[in-house]
């Protein structure tokens, strides 16, 4: 059975060392008005696309496997303990609610990390979301700095060394920012190191090796020209007496085995990496991935042999995380595949940057190109021009610089009007921005209590309570409108850019709640300046038409909460006291009436906003006569006019609903609420996507059972047409194969699996050459099998065989499908019901039954080790 393996460090060759970054991050993609990432068609057969890339690479990268020759699994690493990482912060908040046990294996790597190199935790900070800093306001940049450094902390449990800049935008001037809230290094590409020379020896913090100092010397003298230095192709700057020369670094020459200290003003500094350009090309686009040993050795050349063996060389790449099995599928195994190698072959010793920094110091000044980048070879244009970097569409980006612009316009003219009306609410609104990141990580009672205690300059009262959040939430919308990918891609229609203009629209909303007619001017204004910017895509025409598109239509108040409330009701239901996405939800009364088909609902309900705790009762009608069709009726409910009036109305409707009077019940309903009518499509978009899945799900199923009856009526000629070599007619073929491809689905979906059916089904088709819905199929096989393993969970340790006995068949009919089935969590919980204290009290016959369980998850099971650092679920 498997063992655990701390994997102490070994001696490996002297003082070659080897680090892998990884950058984890994913846009913010929560709807501003709700605080929760709705349902995203495109990343289908999951909810969206951060559920989508955690299943592919953010949860694997902390189990991944090491297989043996024959492809069984051998060990099992958590990536993240080994490698350096920084997840971006807005990530790590979704993965704490919707991913936990992925969001814990990052944090328990961080720890294990820090045991395995000597105590400087993987983990970097990051800007906090993603905002480029050197196009930023030095006021923004810095609430981005301790934002990210406040959300590290919070996760992490310590202070950060280093931080992640969003791709790796740096200016001077944004390092000193970092410096100045302590943070020690960050990563940069090679192209943005302008210029190199020594540090002067009293500068340098720790002893240098004999290899360090002869290496200084001879740079020295190739700087002051002592030696011929031609043939290192760096240009000379002129240089003061007695000053150590720069040399040019502008073609990537700089040696990116090294440290920088990059000297600030009033005497800060802040320490660099410039990692390997190149081997990370490799990794991005090169295909690299494909091969672990391949990528291991590919590491190594960065090292130079020539260099004294006491010369620490370190050979680091730095990527998008999610090129280790996102965009590279089993990307994560190549990755720890290759760590293993080095590691067991000593060719090299793994650490991350904190520990190589700790032990060797810089010995070189650097300084850095200002407004570069690693993902714009124009500096940082990609995010205010149309410079030509794109996501690979021949079209223009035009739309960039007015869209910055616009943006712009918000912010510079909404800090004026916060500044005047803070006044009576907050001692300082920019310390208070700058500590509302705590409210953002944790809204609870003690930690408002705490901001407001801090920061504001009396008790307020309700009502002032929810201006200052209101202003709070508009300031944090003006950063989050900045994330950078809004101007990455290809056009201003796309979604990213649709996000970010949708944070501009909560700005917007806000302002004009909480300055009058100077807050309700900015619409206008902002429409202005977006008009200019140019859609590739003629029916769009321009980004003003992107907002009203796509923003103003989703634009949300409590109202339009109370109408989702009600109309969700008519399908599911609500306790008295619940909670709606941010919302909290009261209900006061609710009664439903039917006639015939049809069905009325009227009720009264309390809506409040968890975020701003801005309040509104309600009262509300619905409709509905079967299927889609559906109306309501909301309006805010005033107790002191409206008590009467709802009590007649409720009498009326009750009466008209008895007659099955419906064009009464309708006048009745028009005349009490008035305004405008709601529909299904009123509804929040996973609302209305589950509620017409439910309604789609009899007409499908009809459709099914029609398709798989004509299917079996004719299924003995479509095998004699196949057996015969004769064409099938396609309506023929084309019902055998939706109704196959469905009837397995509901196989693998049903309450007890039947491993003979699915054989047979598989058969059928194998036999009368169906073509399998092969990723639909797949994944409903991983859930059927994560299924399964968790009975089994339920049933040990006192459990019957019997559970165990189908759960190995489930495992072993589920491998014969002829597709790729990740059983990436059925194994998860193999292992972790291994290590659990209740495995040493299971009879014999069970530790067989287990045992071959776990060869049927493709498990090595007498030689898997699981390495230190691998959480259990």
């Amino acid at each position: 059975m498997p063992r655990n393996e701390n994997n102490s460090l070994q001696t490996a060759a002297p003082q070659h060392y080897v680090c892998v970054h990884g950058h984890f991050y994913q846009p913010p993609r929560e709807n501003p008005w709700l605080e929760t990432v709705e349902i995203q068609e495109s990343a289908a057969p999951y909810h969206d696309w951060n559920e989508r890339i955690t299943a592919e690479c953010y949860a694997p990268n902390g189990a991944s496997r090491i297989q043996n020759l024959q492809g069984q699994i051998t060990r099992i690493v958590n990536n993240y303990s080994r490698m350096s990482f920084n997840f971006g912060a807005t990530l790590l908040s979704w993965l704490e609610e919707y991913a936990p046990r992925t969001y814990r294996m990052i944090l328990e790597a961080d720890a294990a990390s820090a045991e395995r190199y000597s105590g400087h935790g993987s983990a970097m900070a990051q800007v906090y979301n993603h905002i480029i800093l050197p196009l930023a306001s030095e006021r923004d940049a810095r609430t981005q700095i301790r934002w990210g450094i406040a959300d590290f902390e919070h996760r992490f449990g310590r202070k950060p060394e280093g931080m992640w800049l969003a791709e790796t935008a740096v200016s001077r001037w944004v390092l000193d920012l970092m410096a100045q809230e302590g943070i020690k290094f960050t990563v940069l590409a090679p192209h943005q190191c302008a210029r190199v020379r020594a540090l002067d020896p009293s500068e340098i913090a720790a002893p240098r090796t004999n290899a360090q100092a002869a290496a200084e010397k001879q740079f020295k003298r190739r700087a002051s020209g002592a030696v011929d230095a031609t043939a290192e192709a760096a240009p000379k700057t002129a240089a003061k007496k007695n000053e150590i020369e720069w040399l040019e670094t502008n073609d990537q020459s700089v040696d990116t085995t090294r440290p920088y200290r990059v000297k600030l003003d009033e005497g800060r500094s802040i320490d660099v990496f410039f990692y390997h350009g190149p081997n990370s090309r490799a990794i991005a686009f090169e295909g690299l991935l494909n091969s672990g040993e391949i990528f291991a050795k590919r590491l190594l050349t960065a090292i130079d042999p020539n260099q004294p063996a006491d010369r620490p060389q370190l050979s680091h790449v730095a990527t998008d995380g999610e090129s280790y099995g996102h965009h590279h599928r089993h990307g994560e195994m190549a990755l720890s595949y290759a760590l293993h190698w080095i590691e067991e072959n000593k060719l090299a010793i793994p650490t991350n940057y904190g520990e190589f920094l700790a032990k060797f110091p810089p010995h070189m000044e650097a300084e850095v190109v200002d407004e570069s980048s690693w993902s714009c070879a124009h500096g940082v244009e990609r995010w205010r021009s149309d410079c030509g970097c794109n996501g690979g569409k021949p079209w223009h980006q035009r739309w960039r610089a007015p869209l910055r612009e616009a943006l712009d316009l918000l912010r510079d003219q909404t800090a004026p009007l916060a500044e005047k009306l803070a006044k009576t609410l907050f001692k300082d609104v920019w310390a208070a921005r700058d500590a509302y990141i705590e409210v953002v990580l944790d809204r609870s009672q003690a930690s408002t209590e705490r901001f407001f205690s801090e920061h504001a300059t009396h008790e307020l009262s309700a009502e002032e309570r929810v201006t200052a959040y209101e202003l709070m939430e508009l300031e944090r919308h003006t950063q989050l409108m900045y994330t950078s990918c809004g101007w990455f891609f290809d056009d201003i229609s796309g979604i990213e850019t649709v996000q970010i203009i949708a944070y501009a629209g909560r700005v917007i909303q806000l302002a004009e709640q909480l300055f009058g007619a100077a807050g309700k001017s900015l619409e206008a204004e902002f429409c202005a300046v977006l008009s200019k910017a140019e859609s590739n895509v003629a029916e769009i025409g321009n980004g003003e038409e992107v907002y009203k598109r796509y923003v103003v239509g989703g634009r949300l108040d409590l109202e339009h909460v109370g109408a989702h409330y009600a109309i969700s009701s008519m399908f599911r239901a609500y306790p008295d006291a619940g909670d709606l996405f941010c919302f909290d939800v009261y209900r006061r009364s609710f009664d439903v009436l039917a006639s015939g088909r049809g069905r009325f609902a009227f009720g009264r309900a309390t809506i409040k906003s968890r975020i701003t705790e801005e309040s509104e009762d309600v009262c509300f009608a619905v409709l509905h006569l079967g299927d889609q069709n559906l109306s309501a009726a909301v309006r805010r409910y005033d107790s002191a006019k409206d008590d009467g009036l709802w009590d007649a109305f409720a009498e009326a409707a009750s009466e008209a609903i008895a007659r099955a009077n419906l064009p009464e019940l309708i006048r009745l309903t028009d005349r009490f609420f008035g305004g405008s009518m709601y529909s299904l499509t009123s509804l929040f978009a996973d609302e209305q996507h589950n509620i017409m899945k439910s309604i789609l799900d009899t007409t499908m199923d009809e459709v099914e059972g029609s398709l798989t009856r004509i299917y079996e009526e004719h299924a003995t000629l479509l095998h004699f047409l196949t057996e015969s070599n004769m064409p099938v007619p396609p309506a023929l073929a084309l019902t055998a194969g939706f109704a196959v491809n469905a009837s397995l689905r509901r196989a693998l979906d049903a309450d007890r699996y039947d491993t003979a059916e699915v054989s047979r089904l598989v058969r059928r088709a194998m036999i009368d050459k169906l073509a399998l819905d092969a990723p639909g199929l797949a994944y409903a096989a991983d859930r059927r099998m994560k299924r399964a393993m968790m009975a089994l969970e339920q049933a040990e340790p006192a459990g019957t065989l019997s559970v165990l006995n189908e759960t190995v068949a489930t495992a072993e009919s589920l491998r014969s499908l002829p597709m790729d089935i990740n059983l990436w969590q059925a194994q998860n919980i193999w292992n972790d019901m291994l290590r659990r204290e209740s495995a040493s009290e299971w009879s014999v016959e069970w530790r067989e039954g287990f045992r071959k369980l776990g060869h049927a998850l493709n498990l090595s099971v007498d030689d898997l080790v699981v390495e230190h650092g691998v959480a259990t679920f």
